[in-house]
């Protein structure tokens, strides 16, 4: 994780503490993630990394449905146009993994694993082609 991104990450985290049982469990979570971040300079960063802003594809491992999502802060989020805000479980869940990787996210009726298929787009990746 770049450092931009884990300052922002933890201000949002210190501004929305007073929340209710459910967004404390996710902000929980998100801290979780921050705490276990190797924080690197954003030309360290692998290009196969889900970063925040990237755009991923990811394959459910038991019906194999395919999805893809851009993983934004909460202020950029719209569901319908697939930009999905770190707070929701899935976009906490999908932050840092690399392509390959598998995780599990927790829904309401249980887990779905998923795998990171690709990650079309990355902004770390992008400065370093455009430069």
């Amino acid at each position: 994780m770049n450092a931009a991104d884990h300052m922002e990450l933890s201000c949002v985290i210190a501004a929305l503490g007073r929340l209710t049982e459910r967004g404390r469990t996710e902000l929980a979570a998100l801290r979780t993630e921050l705490e276990r971040a190797e924080i690197v300079a954003p030309d360290e960063v692998p290009s196969d990394v889900i970063t925040m802003n990237s755009r991923a594809e990811l394959v459910d491992l038991d019906s194999n449905e395919r999805m893809e999502f851009t993983l934004v802060f909460p202020r950029e989020a719209d569901i319908e146009e697939g930009r999905i805000s770190v707070l929701a479980p899935l976009g906490t869940a999908m932050l840092g993994y690399h392509v390959g990787d598998e995780f599990e996210w927790v829904v309401p009726y249980g887990r779905r694993r998923l795998r990171v298929a690709a990650v079309r787009f990355q902004p770390e990746a992008a400065l370093r082609a455009a430069a």
